[in-house]
């Protein structure tokens, strides 16, 4: 019940088009609030779990953003990380949470963006995590990557970073496979794609993988904290170098006025204490299903990283 199959790149671009045509960005439409900013703005992501509700872990932001923009702020879950990279390239997306991975894709493919910054779990924190490699603890027959040869290995999704991307570096290093190219990857294990980081890790623990990939949080925290996984259920016998934060970018179309004032924003005011102080969440305030604290600054050479292991894998999708 874990598994989403996964559709092919065009089927999704064109589904993703169909879900925002409703949907549009600012645009030059004009209209600006007392404060700047357009009066409408279209913030875009993607659930890191597989949620019915991932407007909620964005409901604090959303309130914030609100009230410092003047703007109404128009909250879009797409289906996946095609979904977000077409909306911003057609321009129905003003705001989004990338992944690493779909943050450059996005680029390589025509989408003009600005970062606002990365993800951080804690206060003076550093943006970055890191991809694992899980077996069942008890699997004897999985301890390296190398083992994973021949095996039915969860991803998360052919467009993400630390569930698709780096671990298919890592089995490119393990000779597991050849290259990043699809046929490659099915020639080394039996790929299936999970559809969220979670779904991936509960796949594992399940049986109904031998191993998987998931992002180190969501194995180490988050679902031992919703009681969805037992600390030492699974085992970590791979873990990836440290990858660039999920991060908020802006569409350049937004001006560089309002980006500018957009990253001031997000870089001083999204995160759980001046959010807390001001009202926008009560307990633990934490935004989007990452559950990060706030955000950091960031650049697009931060990014450079994932680049590299674009060209490693061989990605398509590195490619445009």
């Amino acid at each position: 019940m874990f598994f989403r199959r996964r559709h092919a790149v065009v089927a999704a671009l064109a589904g993703l088009a169909l879900t925002l045509s409703a949907c549009s960005g600012s645009g030059d439409s004009g209209a600006r609030t007392a404060q700047g900013f357009p009066e409408k703005l279209t913030l875009a992501a993607i659930p890191a779990e597989n949620s019915t509700d991932l407007k909620a872990s964005y409901d604090p932001l959303i309130a914030m953003l609100e009230k410092e923009t003047g703007a109404e702020v128009d909250f879009v879950q797409a289906s996946d990380y095609a979904g977000v990279v077409e909306g911003m390239i057609a321009g129905n997306v003003d705001l989004a949470f990338f992944g690493p991975f779909a943050y450059v894709v996005a680029g390589v493919n025509g989408a003009r963006l600005t970062p606002l910054g990365a993800g951080v779990q804690e206060k003076g924190g550093k943006p970055g995590y890191q991809s694992y490699g899980l077996a069942k603890a008890d699997n004897a027959a999985v301890s390296s990557l190398a083992d994973f040869k021949g095996k039915k290995v969860c991803f998360v999704d052919p467009g993400s970073t630390s569930g698709f991307l780096y671990p298919t570096a890592g089995l490119i290093e393990s000779k597991v496979i050849a290259s990043g190219s699809e046929a490659d990857l099915s020639a080394g294990v039996q790929p299936i794609y999970a559809g969220g980081h979670d779904a991936s890790a509960l796949a594992v623990a399940a049986g109904d993988c031998d191993a998987g990939f998931a992002f180190d949080t969501m194995v180490d925290k988050t679902l031992v904290e919703k009681g969805d996984l037992k600390a030492g259920q699974l085992k970590t016998v791979w873990k990836s170098e440290t990858i660039a934060g999920s991060l908020f970018a802006a569409n350049n179309d937004l001006g560089t006025e309002v980006v500018d004032k957009l990253k001031t924003i997000f870089i001083e005011k999204a995160n759980a204490e001046y959010m807390s102080g001001q009202g926008f969440c009560t307990g633990e305030c934490r935004i989007t299903d990452e559950r990060i604290w706030g955000v950091a600054p960031a650049t697009d050479a931060d990014y450079d990283g994932v680049r590299h292991v674009c060209e490693v894998t061989g990605s398509e999708k590195c490619k445009g």
